[in-house]
Order: C-alpha cells, then structure tokens, then sequence
C-alpha cells in the first residue's frame, strides 16, 4: 500500500452526559453502523486500483503553481512541498491509497507496441534542446534517442507520447546504407562517408534483413546490388568513328551490379535527392553508359571501317572493350558481370565485298574443318578396322592356343598309343628275327645240299664233256641228237633249208673234229670248281 498526503484524524466533540443504559446501547450501535459505513466509503474513496495493462497516473489538487512552461509537475522538494498539476512519472499495475481531497487520478491503457512496429518517445516536457542537436536527453524536450521494440511501455501522456514506425527491412540482393542524422560532427568535413559515430553517411552497410532504428536518428537507404541489364542502344545509338571515318555502330547488353562492400560509397558518389534512395539510372547514366561510349570512340579508331568485319579484328575489339569496360567501372564500385556485344554494323558501301570474302574465308574454314572431320572419320574407321582385326588377331591366337593344346594333348596320346605299338613291333621284330633267322638256317641247309647235288651234276658234265675233248659243243650236239634222234624215221628235206642247215653243222663239225688230247680226268672237286 502507498498513501501520499492526507490529514491526521478529525477532533473529537464536547462530552456529554451519558444516557441511560439502553439508550446508550442502542447508540452505540447507530454510531457503530454509521461509522462502518462511513469508514467503507472512506476506504472505497481513497483506494486507487490500476488494473492489468494499465497505468495511471497522478494529478495534485493542492499545491504550489506550475511555471507558465512547465506540463509535468516537479518532484517535492526538501520541504516536501508538492506542485499541482499532472505529476511526472506513472502508476504501474496494482492498489493504491490516495487522499482524493488532494489527489485526483486518470487511468489509461499501457502503450502497446506491435508486432512489425517500433515506438519512439518524445518528450512534451523538460528543458529545450541547445542549438545543433536533433535528438534529446533525459529532461529535455523533444525525440528522445533509441527505439522501442514490441511490447508494452509504461508513459505518462500528459508528458510525452510515443509514435509507431515500421522497422527497417533489407531485402535479399540489397544493401543498406546507414546516414546518422544525429551525432558529433565529423573530424574532417570533407569526405564522403564519416567515421563510427560520426553525423553522415557510415562506411559499413546493413545486410539483408529486419533492423529497429530509430528513424529520427538513423536513415537507411536501400542499395540494389542484384544484377541488372542494360542495352547499349537505350537512349540512342552507340555510334562512332573508324579510323578511316567510316560511321560505326554498336549494339549489345550489358549486365553489372553494385559491389556490395562499396554501396555506402557508390550511394553518395551517384544518389540524386529527386530520385530517392534509387541510384540505378544514375549508374547507368553516369558511369556505365559515358565508360562504352569512351572505351568504343578510343579503340574505333584505331581500326579501319573493313577491320569491323574481319572476325579476328572484331573479337580483338570485343575482348579489348570487355577487359576495359570492367576495369574502369569497377574503380568506381560497380562490377560488370558480362559484356555481349550483339552487332557491329559498319557502312553498307564496305560491308558487302568484305562481307563476301569474310563468308568465302568461312566456307573455307567450314570446308578445311569438313575435310578434318572427314580426315577424323578415316582415322576412326581405320582405328575400327584395326580394332576388329585385333580382336580377330586374339580370337586366331586363341584358336592357335587351343588348337596347339588339343594337338599337343593328341600328340600325348598318339606318342602313348605309338609306345603301345612299338613296344609291340619290338616284339614281333625280335619274333621275326627268330623266325628269319630259322628260314636262313633252314635256307642254307638247302642251298648246301643243292650245291653239293649241283657240285655233283657239274662233275658228270665236266666228266662228259672231256669225253669228248673238252668240246663242249660237241656235248651238246650229242645230247640233242640223243634226244631228237628217236624221234625221226625218215627226212626228207631239201639240201637247203632250216633243217638241212642244223644237220649240215654236225657235218662239218665232223670234217673239222679236232684231236682230242689227252689229259686225266677231272676229279669232282675240280668240276665243282
């Protein structure tokens, strides 16, 4: 309980005589009845009740005047004095006692911050701000520093009140720069992003995501850094001259994002007040466009209006204005993510005879890359043939392994069976060399008794014909007469003729008969020699 103010009890009247018994009980009781009752409307009228979610707060009746520029009551000073009027500070949830003679009260709901809001405080109440600041100190008047965050706040409205804002929102691809509008003054003026804790623009950026600031004392400035597409031609050709003077034009896109850890310098250097926080066509105006425009005026002229139809000329020119376009620009904070340069269109007086030998050296090239691939497609279908007949190769070279192997295998078997047989043969040889070798003997038996019959038969020739003188022609005639003769009866024949010739010899051989000389006779032994 807490009781601020308020009087001692009331003065008791005069005494008076007392009355009889009854009477006084009864009285006792009246009074006992009224004072109950004033008691409770006493209570009822000095009890303060600050429900849940509410506050209250405290007005005096009584009491020193306020100041013409005071709105809040001062506290009590050291006599314990109070001022009236609405006193500083609230009541928060719960039972208080007050003297309503000198105290009156206003209950209000707590100041409910929601969801996706922010409060700022501004005080109604205290000291005016000293020149050059923006934003107040406790006891000062005006937009108190920080920020509050959902929920429930005690205020006192007779004193301030409380805006609500929405948070700062960093989409996904942005950056946001923060300005501080409420700060010391920066060392040196003349830069464009200041040091922390500086009033201006802050070097670091906010990344993607939700922030509660207080927006009377920070601003944030949403920089896209996504990628984006810009056409050469917007806003007019992309022309220039040759080195020959021939009107070039160029046409093409190019895409490029701001690099995120330079937004907050990029912001400054190009952010313009009608356009808001968007600096998207300045950059496209002030840094990407005027870059092209240079970078294709430099490097056309250094070639001829023909060298724009040359391929290798014209890529030179693409890849020298891509590697120049992203050097320059990324000084200055912006990232050219790609560079494609769609047409080159030269004078058509030059375009057609160079376009001609440009399309008949195509065609060559199409016709040398033709003959290449056909070259290619010998070499694979060699490189099949080769590959079949490898395959082939191994195939026979199996077949030879396997066929040597059953050769070898049969070759195993035959030399086996050919032992079986010769084994055999052996046999029957050394049988037959038994058996030959009895034919001979039995042979030699009889070609013994045949040279001793011969033997014998050749010592009676020899003995027969040295009867006759060792004429052995004359043997013969008589061994054929002896066995013709008894045959014959009678001839007859003319003296010439076949017949009378043979018997005509033995005439003769008669006339002619030699002397028989005379020797021994021949032993066996020596005929048989």
């Amino acid at each position: 309980m807490q009781a601020i103010g308020g009087q001692g009890p009331y003065p008791r009247g005069p005494a008076r005589g007392r009355p009889a018994a009854p009477t006084r009980a009864l009285g006792g009781l009246i009074l006992a009845g009224f004072a109950a009752v004033g008691g409770l409307s006493a209570y009822n009228s000095c009890v303060l009740e600050v429900p849940t979610g509410s506050q209250a707060v405290l007005i005096r009746k009584a009491g020193l005047d306020l100041q013409p520029d005071m709105e809040l009551a001062p506290a009590p000073g050291k006599d314990g004095r109070y001022t009236k009027g609405v006193q500083a500070g609230v009541l928060a949830e719960g039972r208080y006692f007050f003297n309503p003679l000198y105290w009156s009260w206003e209950i209000k709901e707590q100041m409910n911050v929601p969801a996706g809001k922010i409060g700022v405080r501004i005080s109604l109440d205290g000291e005016d701000l000293p020149p050059g600041l923006i934003l107040a100190s406790p006891g000062q008047k005006g937009i108190l520093r920080g920020e509050l965050t959902p929920g429930r706040y005690y205020y006192n409205w007779y004193g301030e009140s409380i805006e609500l804002h929405d948070p700062v929102t960093v989409p996904a691809g942005f950056q946001g720069v923060v300005t501080l509008l409420a700060g010391r003054l920066p060392k040196d003026p003349n830069v464009n992003l200041v040091g922390v804790g500086e009033r201006g623009v802050q070097r670091k950026t906010l990344d993607p995501g939700t922030y509660y600031r207080n927006p009377y004392e920070t601003r944030v400035s949403l920089v896209d850094c996504r990628s984006q597409r810009f056409n050469l031609n917007e806003g007019g050709d992309m022309d220039f001259l040759s080195g020959d003077g021939f009107p070039i034009s160029v046409d093409g896109a190019i895409e490029f994002r701001v690099i995120p850890d330079r937004a907050a310098e990029v912001f400054v250097l190009y952010n313009e007040d009608d356009n808001g926080d968007a600096i998207d066509k300045e950059i496209i105006a002030k840094i990407v466009t005027p870059e092209s425009r240079s970078i294709c005026r430099i490097g056309g002229s250094r070639l001829t209006g023909g060298q724009f139809i040359n391929g290798v000329d014209r890529e030179l020119f693409q890849q020298n204005f891509d590697k120049s376009l992203k050097a320059n620009c990324r000084k200055q904070g912006i990232e050219i993510l790609a560079v494609a340069v769609t047409s080159i269109r030269p004078p058509e007086a030059i375009a057609e005879p160079v376009r001609a030998r440009e399309v008949a050296k195509q065609q060559l090239k199409q016709y040398e890359q033709e003959k290449l691939q056909q070259l290619a497609e010998s070499n694979l279908r060699v490189q099949q043939i080769m590959g079949t007949q490898k395959k082939e190769l191994v195939e026979a070279e199996q077949g030879v392994v396997e066929q040597t192997t059953k050769a070898e295998q049969e070759q195993a078997v035959a030399k086996t069976l050919a032992g079986q047989k010769l084994a055999v043969a052996t046999t029957g040889l050394e049988a037959a060399k038994d058996k030959a070798a009895a034919i001979v003997s039995g042979a030699e038996a009889i070609a013994g008794v045949t040279r001793a019959k011969n033997r014998a038969e050749l010592a009676g020739l020899a003995a027969r014909v040295k009867a006759f003188g060792g004429d052995g022609t004359a043997l013969a005639q008589n061994i054929f007469v002896g066995k013709i003769a008894p045959a014959f009866r009678s001839i007859m024949s003319n003296s010439d003729g076949p017949l009378m010739d043979l018997f005509g010899q033995f005439v003769k051989a008669a006339e002619k008969k030699p002397e028989i000389p005379k020797q021994p006779f021949a032993t066996t032994a020596e005929v048989g020699k």
